[in-house]
């Protein structure tokens, strides 16, 4: 317990200063690259972890046309760190159209790079501490046009990336694969029990511990380009359930984007209708019974908005992108945050009493420096450590 003392002094000292918002939702920086250039759509991907966040930069040209590029920024300061570049990279690689970092660890998506063929893709994991490329990841069976790395998700020592073009079940079936970052071995290919042609599975992916989601925006079980999404078990590669939302409809696109917090998922529906014509929705569900929680719809969501284009989960908050709202202007966009507390979910409760106390913290503290594929790892960067402390403390004698 000594190497523990440290922290319990820390605990007391934030227990008694109590909690202050008083600068909640303030900006905190812009991040702009070193280097930046016309059309290289910095900010098609971001992502988080820690202190460090990374930006995508798709069509940045340093490794040829639309090659691309990421970049690692301090969140503390909103200075550079780094910028990624593969060692192989090449023209129209569009390397850096999807990001995302784990603790020391980031993973960046190339869905055009040609190794197994025409835009066949692949991935990169880099170390966030020194910006060096540690592996490059390529399926065991890649083949041309199947956009690997065109959506990627990482989560402790397990990376989850999709390959919306493959065709395993037929054209454009779609598959998803989980490799270790530890050897940057291939673990798995994940593949839903009812894939078929143009299902697009594998279009999004996200993973929290032993649990990943991946959405399949064309799939027809509602109708025409309905879509769904499937949970599976990383430790074995079997699925566990398939999500459907209550009222899916023609071409709602459910599973557009996802994202997984703990035993709760997010899943984006970018053109459903409720209201108005491709007003967009997004839906909460149970990750243990597959179960739908709730559906969030902005309070004024409107025709054309697109909601749900974007969605990502952090504790007991889910955010969800409307990138043609227009209350700045004709397609300005939004973004709108959701309480997911309300549908059941209260990640810091971990004894299960209904409240946030001592033994939560004792729990954490037991856990701290490890993995343990969900709750406490509150922010899902594959280790117990401060943010999750200062997670549960700011949630301390309070729980749904």
């Amino acid at each position: 317990m000594r190497h523990l003392m440290p922290l319990f002094a820390a605990v007391a000292l934030v227990l008694s200063a109590g909690s202050t918002y008083a600068d909640l939702g303030d900006q905190l920086a812009k991040l702009l690259p070193d280097d930046g250039a016309t059309d290289d759509r910095f900010g098609i991907s971001v992502a988080i972890s820690g202190a460090t966040a990374i930006v995508g930069a798709f069509q940045d040209d340093d490794n040829g046309a639309d090659s691309g590029s990421a970049y690692l920024f301090d969140i503390t300061t909103g200075r550079q760190i780094a910028k990624l570049l593969p060692k192989d990279g090449a023209e129209l690689d569009h390397f850096g159209f999807s990001v995302a970092i784990s603790g020391a660890i980031a993973i960046v998506g190339a869905g055009g790079d040609d190794d197994n063929g025409e835009s066949s893709g692949s991935a990169y994991l880099f170390d966030t501490t020194t910006g060096q490329q540690i592996a490059k990841l390529l399926p065991n069976d890649g083949a041309t046009w199947d956009f690997f790395g065109t959506s990627v998700a990482i989560s402790g020592a397990t990376a989850i990336v999709g390959a919306f073009g493959d065709d395993d079940n037929g054209p454009s079936s779609g598959s998803a694969y989980l490799f270790d970052t530890t050897t940057g071995r291939q673990i798995a290919k994940l593949l839903p029990n009812d894939g078929a042609e143009l299902d697009e599975f594998g279009f999004s992916v996200a993973i929290s511990g032993a649990t990943a989601i991946i959405g399949a925006p064309e799939d027809d079980d509602n109708s025409f380009y309905s879509g769904s999404a499937y949970l599976f078990d990383t430790r074995t590669g079997r699925q566990i359930a398939k999500l459907l939302p209550n009222d899916g409809d023609l071409a709602d696109w459910f599973g557009i984007s996802v994202a997984i917090s703990g035993t709760t998922a997010i899943v984006g529906a970018w053109f459903d209708d409720d209201n108005g014509s491709g007003s967009g929705s997004a839906y909460l569900f149970d990750t243990n019974t597959g179960e739908q929680m709730a559906k969030l719809l902005p309070d004024d969501g409107a025709a054309g908005d697109i909601f749900g284009i974007s969605v990502a989960m952090s504790g007991a908050t889910a955010i969800v992108g409307a990138y043609r709202d227009d209350d700045n202007g004709p397609d300005s966009g939004s973004a709108y945050l959701f309480d997911a507390v309300g549908t059941g979910m209260c990640l810091w409760d971990l004894d299960g009493t209904g409240t946030v106390g001592i033994l939560d913290l004792l729990a954490l503290l037991a856990a701290w420096g490890s993995d343990p594929g969900g709750p406490p790892d509150f922010d899902g960067d594959g280790n117990v450590g401060i943010f999750d402390l200062l997670a549960l403390l700011a949630n301390w004698g309070w729980c749904p």
